[in-house]
């Protein structure tokens, strides 16, 4: 079984309360919670601190996903938290700060992942805040159990590719078709914000699902 986990906070030094943020006159959050929806998964959650709980639960509950809450910076114990209470195998990893995510390229990630049996996925050569991770569950909670350096507890899968000699790892370059390293399409800025709306706006003329295709989202990137 696997299960999205949404990562997601308030507090950004750069840009404040950005997950709280309007994106087409809905909450940032909730558009990526809209865009995940459309992975093929078992379960969809959201892992949040504990000081976001009022805010993100109404959006969560509208958009179908299960909010869990855990510690605000060990990350990956927040993590293996939701494995834990999800009794997912796999987890796709992905972030709330990411509303351009590439959703075929995800699913694409995680059947290779899952296929092959690794412990970690993830493809390189996409845009900067396009992608996912496909974990084992139990590669998690490994690592949580090792895990020392606060980095390692921060960013989730650290542990995993700092060792690469105890898990097997897949790191294929990205299909052609996905691959733009060149573009950045995260926000973490004032400036990465205001490119966003602009990115939102021209895919917001597509259908529902083509909003969510890599090509697509490279293509109107590409137009800005």
């Amino acid at each position: 079984m696997t299960a999205l986990i949404l990562q997601a906070r308030l507090d950004s030094s750069r840009l404040p309360n950005k997950t709280m943020l309007p994106l087409g006159r809905r909450h940032m959050i909730f558009r990526v919670m809209e865009a995940l929806s459309l992975l093929p998964v078992e379960q969809k959650i959201i892992a949040c601190p504990d000081d976001c709980l009022s805010a993100f639960a109404p959006l969560a509950e509208e958009a179908g996903f299960t909010l869990i809450t855990g510690p605000k910076d060990d990350v990956l114990a927040r993590y293996c938290i939701a494995i834990r209470q999800s009794g997912a195998e796999r987890i796709i990893r992905a972030t709330g700060d990411n509303p351009f995510v590439f959703v075929d390229a995800a699913a694409a990630i995680n059947t290779e992942a899952s296929a092959l049996g690794a412990d970690y996925a993830s493809y390189g050569g996409m845009p900067y805040g396009a992608g996912v991770e496909s974990v084992s569950s139990e590669a998690l909670l490994r690592a949580e159990w090792h895990a020392r350096e606060k980095t390692e507890r921060e960013h989730v899968c650290p542990y995993l590719y700092n060792n690469a000699e105890l898990f097997s790892l897949h790191r294929p370059l990205a299909p052609r078709v996905w691959q733009a390293g060149d573009l950045r399409i995260t926000i973490d800025t004032p400036a990465d914000y205001e490119k966003a709306q602009k990115l939102f706006e021209k895919l917001r003329s597509l259908p529902g699902e083509q909003r969510s295709k890599g090509e697509h989202i490279i293509e109107a990137a590409r137009m800005l």
